[in-house]
């Protein structure tokens, strides 16, 4: 006897993930053009479908139970598929404006295939690009100043979306000795880096005395300082300037943990052409994982 094949309503699952972010079936309502009866209509379907509870109410309103919970980030990757099956497939115009938040460091480097890629794809998207440090990044993206954003954090527990890992690296000019002086003289892009924290704290643990040589958000300048020996500085790996040095430990530099570059969507309802943009940053990404 053949098993009857079920499938999931992408709209159901639509609003259960758009229920869940909101944690209120009147933040749902309005956020899917429908009524409070409608949304709930479709959550107790999706339930019928599962055979499970997804939402318990407390006074704070909406709260996932455990089933909720095991379905979210599900339900988010099927309906990110979905939408980019349709742009993708479907043939449909995509058009109007997108703005994408980037660090410095990523955008000249792992992210430039990728910008290139999607301006001839889309070419009646207008494309706004915004740099700066990663936690900037991320309050402009829950602000809603940034339709999404690349983002880079040390690796571990991320609501973002893992693209790649990459070292984290000491980089000095090629043969210089900005990196044996003592207090050892350190650049950073900005004082709000994301890898300032880290950088830190390793030097701390190491013992060493440091430095700051240059710090207010210009990663020309920093890039400067590192060439002309004022200073070392740190750098995801695959970022290095090919007529820089990656400094190896018998520099007598700590040690650095790994970072994730992490893709960060809105937690509202994401517009066709950002949907795209994300599509082509899990492609290039992907492609640049596989030649690595």
């Amino acid at each position: 006897m053949i098993a009857m094949i079920r499938n999931l309503d992408t709209s159901l699952i639509r609003t259960f993930v758009t229920a869940a972010e909101k944690a209120s079936m009147t933040g749902a309502a309005n956020a899917l053009n429908l009524t409070q009866g409608a949304v709930s209509q479709q959550i107790r379907r999706l339930e019928d479908v599962l055979g499970k509870r997804l939402f318990e109410r407390d006074r704070r309103g909406l709260r996932l139970t455990r089933s909720g919970e095991r379905l979210l980030d599900r339900a988010r990757h099927l309906l990110r598929l979905n939408d980019e099956i349709l742009a993708e497939i479907g043939g449909g115009i995509v058009a109007g404006q997108v703005r994408l938040g980037v660090p410095y460091d990523l955008v000249g480097t792992l992210l430039q295939p990728v910008l290139k890629a999607y301006a001839e794809a889309y070419p009646q998207v207008e494309i706004s690009l915004v740099c700066a440090s990663s936690p900037e990044l991320a309050e402009a993206l829950a602000a809603g100043t940034i339709d999404l954003a690349v983002i880079e954090e040390q690796v571990g527990p991320s609501v973002g979306e893992c693209m790649l890992v990459d070292r984290l690296v000491w980089v000095g000019a090629k043969g210089g000795s900005a990196r044996s002086k003592r207090p050892l003289p350190v650049s950073m892009v900005a004082d709000t880096c994301a890898f300032r924290p880290a950088v830190l704290q390793a030097l701390s643990g190491h013992g060493l005395d440091w430095r700051t040589v240059f710090e207010n958000g210009n990663i020309d300048a920093t890039t400067a300082t590192v060439r002309s020996d004022l200073a070392v500085t740190t750098w995801l790996a695959s970022t290095v300037p090919g007529d820089l040095d990656i400094l190896s430990f018998d520099a007598g530099l700590p040690a650095l943990p790994n970072f994730s570059v992490n893709l960060h969507l809105p937690r509202h309802a994401i517009a066709p052409a950002a949907q795209a943009f994300a599509a082509q940053i899990r492609e290039g990404l992907s492609r640049h994982r596989q030649a690595a």
